[in-house]
Protein backbone atom coordinates (compact mmCIF):
# COMPACT_ATOMS: atom_id res chain seq x y z
CA UNK A 1 0.00 0.00 0.00
CA UNK A 2 1.18 3.56 -1.19
CA UNK A 3 2.03 6.37 1.71
CA UNK A 4 -0.87 7.76 0.90
CA UNK A 5 -3.48 5.67 -1.28
CA UNK A 6 -6.35 6.98 0.51
CA UNK A 7 -6.07 10.60 -0.72
CA UNK A 8 -4.80 9.32 -4.42
CA UNK A 9 -7.99 7.04 -4.71
CA UNK A 10 -10.25 10.35 -3.63
CA UNK A 11 -8.55 12.56 -6.09
CA UNK A 12 -8.76 9.83 -8.82
CA UNK A 13 -12.67 9.71 -8.12
CA UNK A 14 -12.93 13.28 -8.22
CA UNK A 15 -11.07 13.57 -11.50
CA UNK A 16 -13.02 11.14 -13.19
CA UNK A 17 -16.55 12.91 -12.23
CA UNK A 18 -17.28 15.60 -14.89
CA UNK A 19 -19.41 18.80 -13.42
CA UNK A 20 -22.41 17.55 -15.93
CA UNK A 21 -22.41 14.33 -13.90
CA UNK A 22 -23.31 16.10 -10.69
CA UNK A 23 -25.50 19.20 -12.29
CA UNK A 24 -22.74 21.69 -12.63
CA UNK A 25 -22.05 24.01 -15.58
CA UNK A 26 -18.89 22.40 -17.12
CA UNK A 27 -17.19 26.16 -17.57
CA UNK A 28 -14.19 26.71 -19.69
CA UNK A 29 -10.58 26.93 -18.82
CA UNK A 30 -10.32 23.52 -16.79
CA UNK A 31 -6.48 23.17 -16.00
CA UNK A 32 -7.30 19.77 -14.87
CA UNK A 33 -9.85 16.97 -15.70
CA UNK A 34 -13.35 16.15 -13.18
CA UNK A 35 -14.47 18.44 -10.52
CA UNK A 36 -12.06 21.14 -8.86
CA UNK A 37 -11.51 20.47 -5.21
CA UNK A 38 -14.04 23.83 -4.85
CA UNK A 39 -16.70 22.16 -6.47
CA UNK A 40 -16.44 18.42 -4.55
CA UNK A 41 -16.10 20.13 -0.99
CA UNK A 42 -19.31 22.75 -1.83
CA UNK A 43 -21.40 19.34 -2.87
CA UNK A 44 -19.96 17.43 -0.23
CA UNK A 45 -20.57 20.08 2.60
CA UNK A 46 -16.97 19.55 3.51
CA UNK A 47 -14.27 22.87 3.26
CA UNK A 48 -11.78 22.87 0.62
CA UNK A 49 -9.09 22.95 2.89
CA UNK A 50 -9.91 19.61 4.35
CA UNK A 51 -10.69 18.13 1.15
CA UNK A 52 -6.86 19.35 0.16
CA UNK A 53 -5.54 18.22 3.84
CA UNK A 54 -7.04 14.34 2.88
CA UNK A 55 -5.74 14.55 -0.72
CA UNK A 56 -2.23 15.31 0.26
CA UNK A 57 -2.33 12.85 3.00
CA UNK A 58 -2.09 15.40 5.74
CA UNK A 59 -5.19 14.14 7.27
CA UNK A 60 -5.21 10.42 7.54
CA UNK A 61 -8.09 10.01 9.63
CA UNK A 62 -11.37 11.02 8.05
CA UNK A 63 -15.02 10.05 10.18
CA UNK A 64 -16.88 7.69 8.77
CA UNK A 65 -19.59 10.66 8.49
CA UNK A 66 -16.85 12.41 6.08
CA UNK A 67 -16.07 9.37 3.76
CA UNK A 68 -20.01 9.08 3.10
CA UNK A 69 -20.55 12.28 2.36
CA UNK A 70 -17.85 12.31 0.32
CA UNK A 71 -18.72 8.83 -1.08
CA UNK A 72 -22.40 10.29 -2.08
CA UNK A 73 -20.83 13.07 -3.73
CA UNK A 74 -18.36 11.05 -5.89
CA UNK A 75 -21.30 8.89 -7.21
CA UNK A 76 -19.08 6.35 -5.73
CA UNK A 77 -20.33 2.52 -6.92
CA UNK A 78 -21.12 -0.01 -4.23
CA UNK A 79 -17.74 -1.60 -4.96
CA UNK A 80 -15.35 1.39 -4.63
CA UNK A 81 -17.44 2.49 -1.37
CA UNK A 82 -16.12 -0.65 0.01
CA UNK A 83 -12.45 0.41 -1.16
CA UNK A 84 -12.67 2.79 -0.01
CA UNK A 85 -13.73 1.21 3.61
CA UNK A 86 -10.68 -1.10 3.56
CA UNK A 87 -8.61 1.86 2.87
CA UNK A 88 -9.64 3.90 5.91
CA UNK A 89 -9.33 0.98 7.79
CA UNK A 90 -5.91 -0.20 6.24
CA UNK A 91 -4.64 3.39 8.07
CA UNK A 92 -5.99 2.02 11.42
CA UNK A 93 -3.86 -0.92 11.30
CA UNK A 94 -7.27 -3.12 10.92
CA UNK A 95 -8.45 -1.73 14.71
CA UNK A 96 -12.54 -2.23 14.80
CA UNK A 97 -14.05 0.53 17.34
CA UNK A 98 -14.90 -2.10 19.86
CA UNK A 99 -13.89 -2.56 23.56
CA UNK A 100 -12.59 -5.87 24.44
CA UNK A 101 -15.16 -5.78 27.28
CA UNK A 102 -18.10 -5.49 25.00
CA UNK A 103 -20.65 -8.35 25.17
CA UNK A 104 -20.44 -9.53 21.03
CA UNK A 105 -23.36 -10.33 19.19
CA UNK A 106 -24.63 -14.32 20.44
CA UNK A 107 -24.85 -16.26 17.15
CA UNK A 108 -25.43 -19.95 18.82
CA UNK A 109 -28.82 -21.50 18.34
CA UNK A 110 -30.43 -22.40 21.50
CA UNK A 111 -31.74 -26.10 20.83
CA UNK A 112 -35.53 -24.89 21.93
CA UNK A 113 -34.98 -21.97 19.58
CA UNK A 114 -33.97 -24.65 16.53
CA UNK A 115 -36.50 -26.54 17.86
CA UNK A 116 -39.40 -23.80 17.30
CA UNK A 117 -37.94 -23.13 13.72
CA UNK A 118 -38.32 -27.03 12.64
CA UNK A 119 -41.93 -26.09 14.02
CA UNK A 120 -43.02 -23.26 11.89
CA UNK A 121 -42.32 -25.38 8.23
CA UNK A 122 -42.93 -24.70 5.55
CA UNK A 123 -44.05 -21.29 6.56
CA UNK A 124 -40.83 -18.74 5.69
CA UNK A 125 -39.12 -17.91 9.25
CA UNK A 126 -35.91 -16.52 10.21
CA UNK A 127 -33.67 -15.90 13.38
CA UNK A 128 -31.48 -13.14 13.19
CA UNK A 129 -29.27 -11.26 16.23
CA UNK A 130 -29.35 -7.54 17.21
CA UNK A 131 -26.91 -6.63 14.43
CA UNK A 132 -30.19 -7.90 11.95
CA UNK A 133 -27.21 -10.79 11.44
CA UNK A 134 -28.77 -13.95 9.84
CA UNK A 135 -28.68 -17.01 11.79
CA UNK A 136 -31.00 -19.72 10.99
CA UNK A 137 -33.77 -20.18 8.78
CA UNK A 138 -36.33 -22.56 7.66
CA UNK A 139 -36.21 -24.07 4.27
CA UNK A 140 -39.62 -22.16 3.35
CA UNK A 141 -37.39 -19.02 4.01
CA UNK A 142 -34.48 -20.30 1.68
CA UNK A 143 -37.08 -20.50 -0.95
CA UNK A 144 -38.05 -17.18 -0.25
CA UNK A 145 -34.73 -15.25 0.15
CA UNK A 146 -32.03 -17.30 -1.33
CA UNK A 147 -33.20 -16.11 -5.29
CA UNK A 148 -33.17 -12.76 -3.97
CA UNK A 149 -29.27 -12.51 -2.60
CA UNK A 150 -30.11 -11.89 0.82
CA UNK A 151 -28.57 -14.90 1.94
CA UNK A 152 -25.48 -14.96 -0.37
CA UNK A 153 -23.03 -13.47 2.36
CA UNK A 154 -20.70 -15.83 4.48
CA UNK A 155 -22.65 -14.13 7.47
CA UNK A 156 -25.74 -12.55 5.58
CA UNK A 157 -27.38 -9.56 7.10
CA UNK A 158 -30.72 -7.41 6.77
CA UNK A 159 -29.26 -4.58 7.16
CA UNK A 160 -26.27 -5.03 5.13
CA UNK A 161 -28.53 -6.49 2.37
CA UNK A 162 -30.91 -3.73 2.30
CA UNK A 163 -28.55 -0.51 2.16
CA UNK A 164 -26.00 -2.16 -0.52
CA UNK A 165 -27.16 -4.80 -2.48
CA UNK A 166 -28.58 -2.74 -5.06
CA UNK A 167 -31.05 -6.08 -5.66
CA UNK A 168 -32.96 -5.22 -2.54
CA UNK A 169 -34.78 -2.54 -4.05
CA UNK A 170 -36.61 -4.98 -6.34
CA UNK A 171 -36.92 -7.41 -3.82
CA UNK A 172 -38.92 -5.11 -1.54
CA UNK A 173 -41.67 -2.62 -3.56
CA UNK A 174 -41.84 -0.84 -0.39
CA UNK A 175 -37.78 -0.29 -0.08
CA UNK A 176 -38.03 3.04 1.70
CA UNK A 177 -40.24 2.05 4.34
CA UNK A 178 -38.19 -1.17 5.23
CA UNK A 179 -35.10 0.48 5.34
CA UNK A 180 -36.29 3.07 7.99
CA UNK A 181 -37.86 -0.15 9.65
CA UNK A 182 -34.16 -2.09 9.63
CA UNK A 183 -32.26 0.89 11.16
CA UNK A 184 -35.00 1.82 13.84
CA UNK A 185 -34.49 -1.90 14.78
CA UNK A 186 -31.45 -1.89 15.21
CA UNK A 187 -31.21 1.04 17.23
CA UNK A 188 -34.04 -0.34 19.47
CA UNK A 189 -32.14 -3.81 19.60
CA UNK A 190 -29.09 -2.67 21.35
CA UNK A 191 -28.62 1.35 20.77
CA UNK A 192 -26.01 3.23 18.77
CA UNK A 193 -24.11 2.78 22.33
CA UNK A 194 -23.04 -0.28 21.84
CA UNK A 195 -19.94 -0.68 20.49
CA UNK A 196 -20.53 -3.58 17.63
CA UNK A 197 -23.57 -1.26 16.55
CA UNK A 198 -21.03 1.89 16.55
CA UNK A 199 -18.93 -0.33 14.44
CA UNK A 200 -21.22 -1.10 11.94
CA UNK A 201 -23.01 1.97 11.78
CA UNK A 202 -19.69 3.80 10.93
CA UNK A 203 -19.13 0.67 8.21
CA UNK A 204 -22.75 1.35 6.68
CA UNK A 205 -21.72 5.19 6.77
CA UNK A 206 -19.41 4.51 4.42
CA UNK A 207 -20.94 1.90 2.55
CA UNK A 208 -24.41 3.10 1.72
CA UNK A 209 -23.79 6.53 2.62
CA UNK A 210 -26.86 9.05 2.58
CA UNK A 211 -29.89 6.17 2.16
CA UNK A 212 -28.40 5.02 5.38
CA UNK A 213 -26.62 7.82 7.81
CA UNK A 214 -29.66 9.84 6.92
CA UNK A 215 -32.26 7.59 8.85
CA UNK A 216 -29.93 7.49 11.83
CA UNK A 217 -31.60 10.49 13.31
CA UNK A 218 -35.10 10.02 12.24
CA UNK A 219 -37.64 8.48 15.32
CA UNK A 220 -38.81 5.86 14.86
CA UNK A 221 -40.14 2.57 16.58
CA UNK A 222 -40.00 -1.20 14.90
CA UNK A 223 -42.64 -3.39 14.10
CA UNK A 224 -43.40 -6.51 15.49
CA UNK A 225 -45.76 -7.26 13.00
CA UNK A 226 -47.73 -5.75 9.78
CA UNK A 227 -48.14 -7.05 5.95
CA UNK A 228 -44.48 -6.35 3.87
CA UNK A 229 -44.55 -6.53 0.02
CA UNK A 230 -41.41 -9.36 -1.34
CA UNK A 231 -40.98 -9.63 -5.16
CA UNK A 232 -39.72 -13.06 -6.22
CA UNK A 233 -38.13 -14.19 -9.44
CA UNK A 234 -40.22 -17.22 -9.61
CA UNK A 235 -43.43 -16.05 -7.48
CA UNK A 236 -43.52 -12.86 -8.57
CA UNK A 237 -44.61 -10.26 -5.95
CA UNK A 238 -45.79 -12.16 -2.49
CA UNK A 239 -47.92 -10.45 0.86
CA UNK A 240 -46.39 -11.66 3.82
CA UNK A 241 -48.23 -11.02 6.98
CA UNK A 242 -45.05 -11.05 9.93
CA UNK A 243 -44.79 -11.58 13.31
CA UNK A 244 -41.34 -10.92 14.86
CA UNK A 245 -40.91 -12.20 18.20
CA UNK A 246 -38.50 -10.78 21.27
CA UNK A 247 -36.05 -14.10 22.59
CA UNK A 248 -33.12 -14.07 25.06
CA UNK A 249 -30.09 -13.03 23.98
CA UNK A 250 -31.12 -10.12 22.35
CA UNK A 251 -32.36 -12.38 18.97
CA UNK A 252 -35.84 -11.91 17.37
CA UNK A 253 -37.62 -14.95 15.31
CA UNK A 254 -39.55 -13.57 12.20
CA UNK A 255 -42.18 -15.70 11.03
CA UNK A 256 -44.18 -14.90 7.70
CA UNK A 257 -47.24 -16.05 6.33
CA UNK A 258 -49.29 -15.18 3.10
CA UNK A 259 -51.81 -12.17 3.70
CA UNK A 260 -53.79 -13.05 0.55
CA UNK A 261 -54.86 -16.22 -1.57
CA UNK A 262 -52.44 -15.11 -4.59
CA UNK A 263 -49.60 -14.94 -2.23
CA UNK A 264 -50.57 -18.34 -0.60
CA UNK A 265 -50.99 -20.30 -3.54
CA UNK A 266 -47.48 -18.74 -4.92
CA UNK A 267 -45.87 -19.82 -1.73
CA UNK A 268 -47.22 -23.31 -1.76
CA UNK A 269 -46.07 -23.71 -5.40
CA UNK A 270 -42.07 -22.73 -4.64
CA UNK A 271 -42.47 -25.45 -1.70
CA UNK A 272 -43.92 -27.92 -3.90
CA UNK A 273 -47.13 -28.48 -1.79
CA UNK A 274 -50.91 -28.75 -2.50
CA UNK A 275 -52.73 -25.15 -2.61
CA UNK A 276 -53.53 -24.28 0.58
CA UNK A 277 -51.18 -25.59 2.81
CA UNK A 278 -50.44 -21.78 4.12
CA UNK A 279 -53.29 -21.00 5.65
CA UNK A 280 -54.01 -16.84 4.46
CA UNK A 281 -54.16 -14.32 7.31
CA UNK A 282 -56.03 -11.05 6.76
CA UNK A 283 -53.51 -8.38 7.04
Amino acid sequence: MSDNELGAFLRSRREALSPEEVGLPHGSRRRTPGLRRAELAMISGISVEYLARLEQGRDRRPSPQVLGALADALRMSTDERFHLRLLAKAIEGGSSYVCPSARPPVVSIRPTVRALLDKLEPSPAVLINRMTQVLAYTTGFERLARPSGLLDAAEPSFLRFVFTDPRARDVYPDWDAVATQQVATLKHAAGLADPHVAALVDELTITAGGPFSGRLTTPGVPERAGVQRWTHPEAGELRLAYEALELADDQRLIAYLPADETSSAALDRLAGRHPGTLRVVNG
